[in-house]
C-alpha cells in the first residue's frame, strides 16, 4: 500500500492527484514548487517502476511542467528526483523566474519559508483543476 514519506508529508500540502502520481506543493510561497510522488509501494528510483508507469511519470510531469510554465511565467522550470534526504521516488517541478529569491541557485535555503495560505491553496488546486489534466482530480 502506498504511504507518502513522513518528511514530504510535513513539508508539503497535498493538491490532488494524477492517474499516478500525488502531487504536492512545497508549503514554501517564495516559489512555485510542486512535488510528484508515484502512489506505488516501496519506489526509490525512476527504474524501479515498470515502463508504462516510467512513461505515464514523465508525461504527468510534462504536463504540468508545461501548465506551470505558463501559469507562473517562468523563464525556466527546474525537474529533478534528488531523494538524498528522501529515498521514497519524487519529482521536484520548480517554476523559476529570474527575479525569484534564489535565482539562479537552487531553491532550498536561500530565503526564509513563507507558508502558503489557505486562500493560497484553495487557488492552486481551482487553477490545476481547470486546467483539464487527463485524469486529475484536486485535493483536499
Amino acid at each position: 500500500m502506498f504511504a507518502l514519506d513522513s518528511r514530504l508529508q510535513s513539508d508539503t500540502r497535498v493538491v490532488g492527484d494524477f492517474p499516478l502520481c500525488r502531487l504536492l506543493l512545497m508549503n514554501d510561497a517564495n516559489y512555485p514548487w510542486f512535488i510528484l510522488v508515484p502512489r506505488r509501494e516501496a519506489v526509490t528510483e525512476v527504474f524501479d517502476l515498470d515502463a508504462a508507469d516510467q512513461l505515464l511519470l514523465w508525461q504527468e510531469t510534462s504536463q504540468l511542467a508545461a501548465f506551470l510554465k505558463q501559469e507562473f511565467a517562468a523563464d525556466k522550470m527546474n525537474i529533478a528526483t534528488l531523494g538524498n534526504m528522501v529515498a521514497q521516488l519524487h519529482m521536484h517541478v520548480v517554476a523559476r523566474r529570474a527575479t525569484d529569491a534564489a535565482w539562479p541557485a537552487p531553491v532550498w535555503g536561500k530565503a526564509p519559508v513563507q507558508a502558503y495560505t489557505e486562500a493560497e491553496i484553495a487557488d492552486l488546486r481551482r487553477r490545476l483543476g481547470a486546467a483539464n489534466f487527463a485524469g486529475f482530480s484536486a485535493g483536499e
